[in-house]
């Protein structure tokens, strides 16, 4: 296994010249994003930190939202690139269908930096949270709540890459425990598009094929932790059963709070766009991947390819810990403790 490497500080920024001449009056270069969609929370604190990095060097922020649509980000990328950008970072909406654009930019001597979901693209930068130490440190948690029973995994899109190196952290947890016959696997399904709805109505059949003898659910993210909570609403059981879920948005925060999900796998948004930012101006100012800091080389993806990866570092938060989200100004605490009793939770207090 290759060595994996945190980033610990900043990163020097970069300007470069050559500019299309729609954007000659930047000072910095000009950098596009490609969104898969702006359905879920997390992704317009991405923007808004990867927006003040770019303009904070003098640089242009140019963005494209996909609307969850593989093919509309094909054109979208492809829009960024006769728009003048020397370096475009894209939130893959399809892993696989997005490869043709991003290999026109990279044919084109644009910088591409592969957002959080891998494109396993050799020349294009890999930069994301350890998505499969995410998932064991959700099924640590869930099994800390659970050791024993049926468990439930909500998995994300099929599409994304992601969802499998969740699973597989998740697993290699709980495996022990499985082979010892102490944990069954009753229902594993994918979340089409990661849509909260489809989270939902797959819960609801895994529940009915189970007639409601479901002990803990390990879903892949916030919005699907929250589809699934609405399924076990429905029969009475939310609150009683463990749920995993990542990102720390608002409302997931609040049902650890509430007690309805045990721990969502809090990703500092702000310091991903921060990093994706500079990384890409270093990029777009002639930098090779290999020469950002803190990259290292990764080969661990569905095909193996040589990457140039950085991975940043997740935190666990549970009803024990809320308070560091607080603290960090990433939520308030009036709406993290939004309907909580007084004395339940600490941070709350």
């Amino acid at each position: 296994m290759f060595t994996r490497m945190i980033l610990a500080a900043g990163l020097a920024l970069a300007a470069s010249g050559g500019l299309s001449s729609a954007f000659a009056q930047a000072k910095g270069p000009v950098i596009g994003v490609s969104w898969s969609n702006f359905q879920e929370e997390r992704w317009k604190t991405d923007e808004a930190a990867i927006k003040t990095a770019i303009e904070k060097a003098g640089g242009t922020y140019l963005s494209a939202d996909a609307q969850s649509s593989p093919a509309k980000q094909l054109t979208d990328v492809e829009s960024l690139i006769a728009r003048g950008a020397k370096a475009i970072i894209v939130l893959a909406q399809d892993a696989q269908a997005i490869r043709p654009a991003v290999q026109k930019a990279v044919n084109e001597g644009i910088a591409v930096v592969g957002y959080d979901r891998l494109i396993e693209i050799p020349q294009a930068f890999y930069l994301t949270f350890d998505n499969v130490e995410v998932g064991r440190m959700m099924a640590r948690e869930i099994q800390k709540a659970k050791p024993e029973g049926n468990y439930v995994f909500i998995k994300g899109s099929s599409s994304d890459p992601n969802a499998g190196f969740l699973y597989q952290g998740s697993i290699e947890v709980l495996k022990p425990a499985i082979d010892a016959g102490k944990i069954k696997n009753v229902g594993e399904a994918f979340t089409d598009g990661w849509l909260p709805a489809n989270a939902q109505r797959n819960m609801e059949q895994i529940l009915t094929r189970n007639a409601n003898k479901v002990d803990a659910v390990i879903a892949a993210n916030d919005g699907t932790a929250g589809g699934a909570i609405a399924a076990m609403s429905g029969q009475g059981l939310a609150g009683s059963v463990p749920v995993s879920g990542q990102d720390a948005d608002r409302a997931a925060l609040n049902r650890v709070a509430l007690g309805t999900q045990t721990v969502t796998i809090w990703k500092d948004a702000r310091e991903l766009g921060r990093n994706a930012a500079e990384i890409a101006l270093k990029l777009a100012g002639g930098a090779k991947l290999t020469e950002i800091a803190g990259s290292a080389s990764w080969n661990e993806g569905p095909a193996k390819q040589a990457m140039t990866a950085l991975f940043l570092k997740p935190v666990p938060v549970t009803k024990d810990n809320l308070n560091a989200v607080i603290e960090a100004g990433w939520a308030p605490k009036s709406v993290v403790c939004q309907g909580v009793a007084a004395g339940k939770v600490k941070a709350c207090d």
